[in-house]
């Protein structure tokens, strides 16, 4: 077995071994400066109709609610950028969802990573969690000083930009810090302000989610867009990487090697007509197992009639 000096290194080299980016440590503690910014965000009623952000707040802010006895927060960046696109048609996807569901795929590398713990550390406590529970992912990931939170309110890696997905691991295993948040080097920079196509982005790193294009392509789940929103989709048909390529950071973004998000082949070579003809039987086929089943055929039919009809 190791020994405890030795534990960061082995979790960071396991971490490296399965794909992962990067990996920061923290201590499992209450969140409280967020938590006041989740309640402000939440009373402003930027979430929308995402009510689930509404529930288990003490979860959000405190970890030991999540994992009882928890005294670490591990965090992992896993990259998904790629520079594919298609050129046939005006219908776009966000880069994150080309390939398999994340979830998935991420989930398995995290279960690796706990048994190659287990194996060479000992028994522990732990729940690893991919953007499917009520965790403050790029709260703690900024905390472990992996990166600083930009303007449009994404982590951003000072070699990396931000095209990566953040998994969260809380366990009783106790690990020391690593270093203090970063500075914050998005300075005067405000090219994701000026340039998100609905104005989701306001100043002092706030988003109003209820007018985001991810959140009316996904989140939403009314039968109708709103008429406001007319002419203003940028042709996204599902989620939105407009504040993430415009972000200058991501020059440095290089093509992931994972070959679970080589692209589906639609998204490279459907046309506007192969969209708009789509049926439920050819969605389901196409995109099974795809992050793309999250806003369903009625999802992905609305959003193309919503732009097809603007």
């Amino acid at each position: 077995m190791l020994h405890p000096d030795q534990y960061k290194n082995f979790i960071r080299e396991q971490a490296k071994q399965l794909g992962f980016l990067d990996c920061g440590f923290a201590k499992a503690e209450l969140l409280e400066e967020d938590a006041r910014r989740l309640e402000k965000w939440l009373k402003q009623q930027y979430h929308g109709k995402m009510h689930y952000m509404e529930n288990h707040f003490d979860m959000r802010i405190d970890p030991t609610k999540l994992v009882p006895g928890a005294k670490s927060v591990i965090t992992l960046l896993f990259n998904y950028y790629t520079n594919q696109t298609n050129p046939n048609s005006d219908y776009k996807v966000s880069k994150y969802a080309y390939g398999e569901d994340y979830h998935i795929v991420i989930r398995e590398k995290i279960h690796q990573l706990i048994a190659a713990m287990e194996s060479n550390i000992g028994a522990i406590e732990g729940r690893g969690f991919v953007d499917s529970a009520p965790v403050l992912e790029r709260a703690w990931a900024q905390k472990t000083g992996l990166g600083w939170i930009g303007k449009n309110g994404n982590l951003i890696h000072k070699k990396n930009g931000s095209f990566f997905f953040i998994a969260t691991l809380i366990t009783d295993l106790e690990l020391e810090s690593d270093a203090l948040p970063i500075a914050d080097f998005c300075g005067t920079c405000t090219k994701c302000i000026d340039q998100c196509p609905t104005e989701a982005i306001l100043p002092n790193k706030e988003i109003n989610g209820s007018k985001c294009i991810s959140y009316f392509t996904i989140e939403l789940k009314d039968a109708l867009l709103p008429a406001e929103m007319q002419n203003k989709f940028d042709n996204w048909i599902f989620g939105c990487d407009v504040c993430q390529d415009v972000c200058p950071w991501n020059r440095f973004a290089k093509k992931h090697h994972e070959t679970a998000f080589t692209p589906v082949s639609a998204l490279l070579n459907f046309s506007n007509k192969d969209w708009e003809e789509l049926t439920q039987e050819q969605f389901t086929k196409i995109f099974k197992g795809s992050a793309i089943q999250r806003t369903k055929f009625k999802g992905i039919s609305r959003n193309i009639h919503f732009l097809k009809n603007g």
